[in-house]
């Protein structure tokens, strides 16, 4: 009886310092994220909003593709928002 008393005492142990340190993992990890997201959004208002790259020579149609996935990857990484994304989409459909 007393080496199973000893193992469940030494399991709950190791899973109570498991809990505690993961808590502090995920706290410091949270901080990170936080603190990254506020630089991204400061980093964002001090910046315009780019504008549409010139169409390359070429295929009009394919440097019309090519824009339209440039601004897709700057909306998907937050650079532009919707409303500027809809305008520079509009404008480079429209010409």
């Amino acid at each position: 009886m007393p080496g199973l008393l000893r193992g469940v005492a030494r399991t709950a142990v190791v899973a109570g310092t498991a809990t505690a340190v993961s808590n502090r993992v995920s706290r410091r990890q949270a901080g990170r994220w936080a603190q990254q997201e506020d630089q991204q959004q400061a980093s964002q208002q001090a910046a315009a909003p780019p504008a549409a790259p010139p169409p390359p020579p070429g295929d009009d149609m394919t440097a019309k593709m090519d824009q339209l996935k440039q601004l897709g990857d700057l909306k998907a990484q937050g650079v532009l928002t919707e409303e500027e994304f809809a305008a520079q989409k509009a404008k480079i459909l429209g010409s």
